[in-house]
């Protein structure tokens, strides 16, 4: 039995289906705008960190100035859409988000062009003001890419307390570290693909589960596998989410696996206008063979961590477009005791 079939086929899939859906992606980015109605939002956030004397910023800095500006609508019965063009520094622009959708039925859409990667909670929600955290959590700061975003075609939708999205895009590419893998195009023609499905079983309380697989060198021979599953309950007054991941990386001949996984929960309780938070991070991350940039001089093979993190924190949220966020870090390192700890401050609105 020819095991490379499969991909093969897979491969004949994305020549027959996603190039050609690309070119009426294409079309429809031309004729769209003169008949669609579309609504805009926008949302900007700013913040103060300051840490121990071995933190990033020990002396105390303002800075990462986020904006972002969202047109979505729809164009007759079928089409939707979809434009998200984000700041995450003073000087980097970046499109969020651009896709054309088909179909507007709430059990399936078709979605045609660069999307927000399903895989977890975190990654489609980590605007400033969709969550109540200031830092990444150390799992989605480390196990995939900032804003994890993907080329291709995403299809998801829901039946009554049962929800899915599944995608076939270009992938990730191999990087120094799991964080350094988004790209744009497809480094070796070998298509990646992933879902998450989720249960609401009551009200407020719902269960996921994520996966991803791809092969993301460039030469198409190794693959990286991701496994992940949430759990939240969110009410009017207390909120409770947690969320675990695990990742597996082919390496070269003579390379063991590499290997990462964390968690992290967060527990909040809404007292008016203000909810205060905790939450507790963990990851360990080893792989023999990447690290960091070789041309470095410090450069030392290999990733060794095992690290950790309590944060605690309250928002401020007079009206519900305005949140003024503080959080203290406490981090911890299994290996080294560092003086590291941060404070943050954060404000943020939606208009």
């Amino acid at each position: 039995m020819d095991q490379h079939a499969p991909r093969r086929q897979l491969r004949f899939f994305c020549a027959l289906i996603v190039r050609p859906a690309f070119i009426v992606l294409g079309s429809l980015g031309l004729i769209l705008p003169a008949v669609a109605q579309y609504q805009l939002n926008g949302y900007l956030s700013a913040q103060y960190e300051n840490g121990q004397k071995q933190s990033d910023f020990p002396e105390g800095t303002f800075g990462w100035p986020q904006a972002g500006l969202l047109f979505t609508g729809a164009a007759g019965s079928v089409f939707t859409y979809d434009l998200e063009v984000r700041f995450k520094s003073e000087s980097q622009l970046e499109i969020e988000e651009a896709w054309v959708g088909i179909g507007r039925s709430s059990s399936f859409q078709l979605r045609l062009g660069l999307y927000l990667v399903h895989f977890g909670k975190y990654n489609t929600s980590n605007r400033p003001h969709q969550n109540p955290y200031i830092q990444t959590p150390l799992l989605p700061a480390h196990l995939y890419p900032e804003s994890w975003r993907d080329l291709g075609v995403l299809v998801e939708g829901k039946w009554g307390g049962l929800g899915y999205a599944a995608y076939i895009g270009n992938g990730l590419a191999e990087g120094k570290d799991l964080q350094e893998g988004q790209q744009f195009k497809d480094n070796n023609g070998d298509p990646a693909a992933g879902g998450r499905a989720f249960l609401s079983l009551s009200q407020g309380f719902e269960v996921g589960v994520s996966y991803y697989r791809g092969r993301y060198d460039d030469e198409g021979q190794r693959d990286l596998e991701l496994r992940g599953a949430d759990i939240s309950w969110n009410s009017q007054s207390f909120l409770i989410t947690y969320e675990y991941g695990k990742a597996y990386l082919d390496n070269p001949e003579g390379y063991g696996r590499g290997s990462a996984d964390g968690h992290f929960v967060l527990a909040s309780l809404t007292l008016g206008q203000i909810t205060p938070l905790v939450s507790y991070q963990t990851l360990v991350y080893k792989d023999p063979y990447h690290g960091e940039d070789p041309l470095d001089p410090s450069f030392v093979a290999g990733i060794a961590k095992d690290i950790s993190r309590w944060a605690v924190g309250v928002v401020y949220s007079p009206a519900p477009n305005f949140m003024f966020k503080l959080e203290y870090d406490f981090n911890r390192e299994a290996s080294v005791e560092l003086d590291n700890d941060v404070f943050l401050a954060q404000v943020s609105l939606l208009f």
